[in-house]
């Protein structure tokens, strides 16, 4: 009997806890930033995907959907529909390579230009609402991607 209560006691111990794991943190803290990136991009009518393909775009303008999704981890399946509601929103215009007619070149219009002035505030806001300071901010960026980099090498 007493073997079945020592048996039980480390059973119990050796059950996961959600606050001790670190996928849990990592996707609560994910939630967390999308609700507040949701709140400040209601002012440039853009979800928080769309805004990831926008600041991929404005960092260099006419890449192909495979580049884009390969800067953002995302596959075309996911990317397509992300493209087309921003070629809706005239953003964005898809276009076919003059080079290689099966690859599809994004390039930004005028409108999705202009927008990237509006996106520095929400930047701002971003960085106002982790309270953090910007070397705290660099730090937890920096470790955030060592991580994602030895997770895909464990993929």
């Amino acid at each position: 009997m007493r073997d079945m209560k020592t048996a039980t006691t480390a059973k119990s111990t050796d059950t996961p806890r959600l606050d001790a794991q670190l996928c849990f943190a990592l996707y609560s803290a994910g939630l967390a930033m999308n609700k507040v990136y949701r709140k400040h991009l209601k002012a440039l009518d853009l979800t928080y995907p769309q805004y990831l393909v926008m600041l991929v775009l404005w960092e260099k303008d006419g890449l192909s959907v495979s580049e884009i999704g390969a800067r953002l981890f995302l596959d075309s399946a996911t990317l397509t529909p992300l493209l087309k509601r921003l070629d809706a929103a005239n953003l964005l215009v898809r276009s076919r390579s003059r080079d290689d007619e099966r690859e599809v070149e994004v390039t930004l219009t005028p409108r999705g230009r202009q927008l990237q002035a509006k996106a520095s505030a929400v930047q701002h806001a971003i960085f106002c609402a982790t309270a953090c300071s910007a070397n705290e901010l660099k730090q937890l960026r920096d470790e955030l991607r060592q991580l994602r980099g030895r997770l895909a090498l464990a993929e």
